[in-house]
């Protein structure tokens, strides 16, 4: 499968393009968002997802955007329930 229809979760694009070339660890990472560090860390293990508030905080620390946080997080929520949901008994309202 193709990163668009398995997109990465938040977490491992976090641990991957962010955590890993800065050398930090979620612990660090957690105390410098102001954070408890088992949100850093399960979000990282992919056991939990990006909230606002989280997205808000990681892209003041990264220079990116909260969109971006929260795109990843809707990315692969969609692609988790279209892989898991069946809409075949479902027929559209409108042509």
């Amino acid at each position: 499968m193709s990163l668009l229809q398995d997109p990465m979760h938040p977490g491992e694009v976090l641990a991957a393009l962010y955590l890993e070339p800065l050398a930090l660890t979620p612990i660090a990472l957690a105390r410098r968002l102001g954070v408890p560090r088992t949100r850093i860390e399960r979000l990282v293990k992919g056991t939990t997802g990006v909230t606002p508030d989280t997205a808000l905080r990681l892209a003041r620390a990264f220079g990116t955007t909260p969109a971006y946080w929260m795109n990843l997080q809707v990315n692969h929520d969609m692609a988790r329930a279209r892989a898991n949901t069946d809409l075949s008994g479902i027929d559209p309202l409108v042509a």
